[in-house]
């Protein structure tokens, strides 16, 4: 397939992209500044700037982009960008993809959202057909795939990533953790009862793969592990991986000291099964904490 996409440098993209060269697709990546390569295309999604002939030249979209969520501590200048950098991709894609003549519209868009979609759900199990919830993530999500629509209405297959946290030591959940742990001064996030949606990253560019694939998917897809854990037990599994204590609990209140207004996101408690690759019958290579853990502290060369 010949696929455009968004966010190609990202933490997930890139490794998305490895993947599917290695699979024998062409991709072309969007960039904000003047293209550096052949595979590269200038747009400029903040002023909706992105040229029709680029997208119809694709079979599909796969929209990756956005500020990072956990990058830094949350003030209102960037909160207004997690928004801003989600949204205004999201539109500009959509938009350019319903306004191009039928025959060159792609056959699908993936576009990114996330669990934050859910709100805290506390220990109740939800799936892609639960509400949208409350807060800030679940206010952007909500937001984030609205801006989908104009796509939707003009036919072409929309999948939306609910990404849970991809376990990878390079970067996401995992990499700010390592060195705490190693030294023996990490513990559980407050309470610990707060459940974590997490995915192996080989399960999460695998799903990514299969959606693009399966022509009969559409809509919000739960893109998580199949077993989630509370963040006691991820911390007492990391722990015993690494060969290292975790008795320092970090009370709720530091939290906020340290992280301002996203410490309330990290101690919402999500508890998502993934009800449309359980249906469709996808197959998780590491369908338990454990085995994800080891994949992402020892990933293959």
């Amino acid at each position: 397939m010949r696929i455009l996409m968004a966010g190609a440098s990202g933490f997930l993209g890139t490794r998305l992209v490895d993947l599917l060269v290695a699979d024998g697709h062409q991709v072309t990546r969007l960039v904000r500044r003047p293209p550096r390569a052949a595979d590269e295309r200038r747009w400029s999604p903040s002023a909706a700037q992105l040229d029709p002939a680029v997208v119809a030249e694709a079979d599909a979209v796969i929209n990756l982009a956005g500020a990072g969520v956990g990058d830094r501590r949350w003030n209102d200048r960037y909160r207004q960008l997690i928004r801003s950098s989600r949204v205004d991709t999201t539109t500009t894609l959509a938009t350019t993809i319903a306004g191009l003549p039928v025959a060159d519209r792609p056959e699908v868009l993936l576009n990114a959202s996330a669990i934050g979609w859910y709100g805290n759900t506390g220990d109740r199990v939800v799936e892609e057909d639960a509400p949208a919830g409350e807060g800030f993530l679940a206010d952007v999500a909500r937001v984030w795939e609205a801006a989908t629509r104009p796509a939707e209405d003009a036919g072409v297959r929309v999948v939306r990533l609910r990404t849970g946290l991809p376990l990878h030591r390079d970067g996401g959940l995992l990499k700010p953790q390592l060195l705490p742990f190693k030294l023996g001064i990490a513990g559980r996030l407050g309470s610990g009862r707060q459940w974590i949606p997490w995915i192996s990253m080989t399960d999460w560019l695998n799903a990514t793969t299969f959606l693009l694939a399966r022509a009969d998917l559409a809509g919000p897809v739960n893109v998580v592990g199949p077993a989630s854990v509370t963040n006691a037990e991820f911390t007492r599994e990391l722990a015993r991986q690494l060969n290292r204590p975790a008795v320092i609990p970090i009370p709720a209140l530091a939290l906020k000291v340290a992280l301002g207004g996203f410490a309330q996101e990290a101690l919402t408690s999500t508890r998502v099964l993934p009800g449309v690759l359980n249906r469709a019958q996808f197959t998780f290579r590491h369908p338990d904490l454990p085995t994800a853990l080891h994949a992402a502290l020892h990933p293959a060369p």
